[in-house]
């Protein structure tokens, strides 16, 4: 009888166990509308406001977005035409610039300076190269500017090496940047780095 009443209780016991593990794998069922929780989100969730990234809603845009419509009249930048001289065949969009970094060859060969050559544009690519460039390349392009003294390997452009440079490998260059010195292409637009080929094709000629 001792013996029954023990595995009665086993039994019981087994079954109450057992109860137990339904109710907690049933509670545990993920609800899909449920994200769950973060570990520190803090480090990985931006605190400025993203406009391809949406968390929660923006307090300070129009319904709550961040993305935010352009400013009216803003021409898209493929659309972006800068015309130099006269007649149709001045007319040039100086915004798009497909060839690869790599394909320096290719600039050499297909890419010509749109911009005139004058006293104007070439005073205002002696302004973009002292801001720019000089710090490194020196005043008269011997390599020579107080950055270039301590980094060491920056070219003399009067030299046999680079005084015949043609006017697309030298922007192509400033776009994407070649051996130690780094791309340019997101601090000067298209039409700056043409005025400063224009310079640096001065001191090319040792002027």
């Amino acid at each position: 009888m001792k013996f029954e009443t023990m595995k009665f209780k086993s039994l019981h016991k087994g079954m109450l166990i057992s109860a137990i593990v339904l109710i907690v794998a049933s509670g545990c069922k993920k609800d899909p509308s449920d994200p769950g929780k973060e570990y520190a989100p803090n480090m990985y969730l931006p605190v400025g406001y993203e406009p391809y990234k949406q968390e929660k809603a923006n307090p300070i845009n129009p319904m709550g977005l961040t993305m935010r419509l352009p400013v009216a009249g803003t021409v898209a930048r493929r659309n972006y035409q800068t015309s130099f001289g006269e007649a149709d065949s001045a007319k040039v969009d100086l915004m798009v610039y497909n060839i690869p970094a790599d394909s320096i060859a290719i600039a050499e060969k297909v890419l010509k300076n749109p911009i005139p050559l004058n006293e104007v544009s070439l005073a205002e690519g002696k302004i973009l190269y002292e801001r720019y460039c000089q710090h490194c390349h020196g005043a008269t392009g011997a390599g020579d500017g107080k950055v270039g003294t301590m980094y060491k390997g920056i070219p003399n452009y009067a030299s046999d090496a680079y005084k015949n440079l043609n006017e697309g490998h030298i922007f192509h260059v400033i776009t994407y940047g070649k051996a130690r010195m780094w791309p340019h292409g997101s601090q000067i637009d298209p039409a700056e780095r043409w005025k400063i080929v224009h310079y640096v094709q001065k001191l090319q000629k040792g002027a």
